[in-house]
Formats: structure tokens, C-alpha cells, sequence
């Protein structure tokens, strides 16, 4: 990855987010941006970071689970991190899994009320 520094404006550019969500990413202590007065500078870390934060949030992670999972790679390494992921990607998987029941039953109820209401239709008309 290259060393060049994103300006605020690029890094929303680059990965598609509003100001307002860059902003709460770093209050939340997720990004750590360096400064020069008010302008902000993003570089590969901050990127790599805000790659690994945008993919946690596709696959249904709680930020307070990324900022956490994030945190362990400061603190015991990359081993520890990979063990937390393997954890956290299962349990997101169960609950992927679970949501996907979820939503297939919902989907078969309704198309049985539309098939339904459409023949109450029919021969209402008919």
C-alpha cells in the first residue's frame, strides 16, 4: 500500500461514506487520523482500518464488536486477533444463518396469502 495521505474529502471519496459517518468513526475511536490544525490526514493504516471496518459492517458487525476486535491486534497481537475472528465470524455466521430462516418463512407465508387473496380474487370477479 502506497504512503501517500488521503485528505478527509478523498478518504470519503475512496470509500464511499458520508463526512458525518468518517466523523463518527473517529469519535467512536475506530480511525486516528493525523491532524495539522483542522485538517485531518489518512494514511495506509487508517485506510487498512476503514477496509477492515467497512467489510465488518457487510457481514452485520456492531462497530463497538469491530472497535473491540480492532483493539485486540493493538494490544495481543496478530494471533489473537485471527482467534477473535474465527469466534465472531461463527457467531455472525449462526445469526446470518437464523436471519436467512427467517426471511424464507416470511417470504413462503406471504406468497401463500398472495396466491390466496388472488384466487378470493378471481372468483370474486369471475
Amino acid at each position: 500500500m502506497s504512503d501517500k495521505k488521503l485528505s478527509f474529502k478523498e478518504m470519503c471519496a475512496k470509500f464511499d461514506v458520508t463526512p458525518r459517518t468518517l466523523r463518527y468513526y473517529e469519535y467512536i475511536e475506530l480511525l486516528f487520523p493525523e491532524r495539522d490544525g483542522r485538517a485531518r490526514w489518512y494514511g495506509p493504516r487508517e485506510c487498512a482500518r476503514m477496509t477492515l471496518i467497512l467489510r465488518g459492517r457487510k457481514f452485520g458487525f456492531a462497530l463497538e464488536e469491530i472497535r473491540q476486535w480492532l483493539l485486540i491486534y493493538e494490544k495481543e497481537g496478530t494471533g489473537a486477533q485471527m482467534r477473535a475472528w474465527i469466534k465472531m465470524a461463527d457467531r455472525q455466521l449462526g445469526e446470518l444463518a437464523d436471519q436467512a430462516r427467517q426471511i424464507e418463512e416470511a417470504r413462503a407465508e406471504l406468497a401463500t396469502l398472495r396466491d390466496n387473496i388472488a384466487k378470493d380474487l378471481a372468483k370474486l370477479e369471475g
